[in-house]
């Protein structure tokens, strides 16, 4: 048997850093934002009595192993002792954009796809909230990672969705928006890569410590505002909402620069110049910080001379994913 999962990465536009349990523990959390049309894709295929190993897994790295308890990926190898897997697999993974550092969750698509595929070799179809709360229980109680509970929701149920948290509970509100609002975000939004691939370890680790010791609430609370307002933006369209949006997109990342030296520095800010200058409506980085890819909102017209500003920097137009993770084949060998 084979199978293959697609999971989208993603981009939150407004509330990150609410939803990490230190904060929503004490404050109603909240996050809004959209999976995007790039994606990472895991095939799973069960081997035959003839290979020289019991697993084959293909990433940045390969595996070659007689053992679950050899497998170097974390995620791989604990997720398969958890589910008590025993097949012999080889397990390839592929992505459309750079799968580590990038800020656009891509590490918990990974854990949503993978969960994917471990549910459909053993016969299981789970709801796309079961899906994302066993990769929030994967990576922080299986891996004790410092990570969020947002971009497990996002990679699990696509589409653009305002997600709060408050203590345990978990509330998903899909955006009411117009297919005309849709069309007019998908036209105007692009990536532009920084050069810098980043682990956010050090920027969350101190992110959560400030949280933790109540430093930044009234900026996390500023953040949490944000999060009616662009859904409220979103749901009435009014004239001019896009440009408004990006003026709310620039003002969260200034506000997001304040909570962490290890958040921005001399390079960041001078490409989220040279965004503005190209016109853009405006930007912010995407995930925690340090580097990865901004998230720009601006006129299609206007794309020769953001790239022209920004000379040697990938800039890449996206558009909203709607379906999520999903098992894209499935098919005996």
């Amino acid at each position: 048997m084979l199978w293959m999962t697609k999971t989208p990465v993603r981009v939150s536009l407004f509330g990150g850093g609410t939803d990490y349990p230190e904060y929503f523990h004490r404050y109603p959390g909240a996050v809004v934002g959209l999976s995007i049309d790039k994606y990472i894709y895991i095939t799973a295929l069960k081997l035959t009595a003839f290979q020289a190993y019991n697993y084959r897994v293909s990433y940045s790295q390969l595996e070659h192993c007689d053992s679950v308890e050899e497998i170097e990926h974390p995620v791989v190898r604990e997720v398969l002792k958890h589910y008590g897997i025993s097949d012999r697999l080889d397990i390839s993974v592929i992505s459309d954009l750079p799968a580590t550092g990038s800020g656009l969750g891509s590490s918990s698509a990974f854990t949503v796809g993978f969960l994917r595929a471990v549910y459909a070799i053993q016969g299981r179809r789970p709801t796309k909230i079961e899906l994302a709360k066993a990769a929030i229980s994967a990576e922080r109680d299986l891996l004790r990672e410092n990570v969020g509970v947002q971009d497990q929701l996002h990679a699990a149920f696509g589409g653009i969705n305002r997600f709060d948290f408050d203590r345990g509970a978990i509330r998903i509100s899909p955006v009411q928006a117009s297919s005309a609002v849709i069309e007019e975000l998908n036209r105007a939004m692009v990536l532009v890569h920084t050069g810098i691939a980043r682990r956010a370890t050090q920027a969350v680790a101190t992110q959560i410590k400030a949280t933790a010791e109540r430093r930044i609430d009234r900026e996390l609370s500023d953040l949490y505002a944000l999060v009616g307002q662009c859904v409220d933006l979103l749901e009435r369209g009014s004239p001019g909402w896009l440009r408004e949006l990006g003026a709310m997109l620039s003002q969260s990342w200034l506000i997001k620069r304040t909570l962490s030296d290890h958040v921005s520095n001399a390079t960041l800010d001078a490409i989220f110049e040279a965004i503005t200058a190209a016109g853009a409506h405006g930007a912010k980085l995407c995930g925690a910080g340090g580097g990865g890819f901004f998230l720009a909102l601006i006129d299609p017209e206007r794309l020769p001379l953001l790239r022209a500003g920004l000379p040697g920097h990938a800039v890449i137009p996206i558009r909203l994913d709607v379906d999520g993770s999903a098992v894209i084949v499935r098919q005996d060998t």
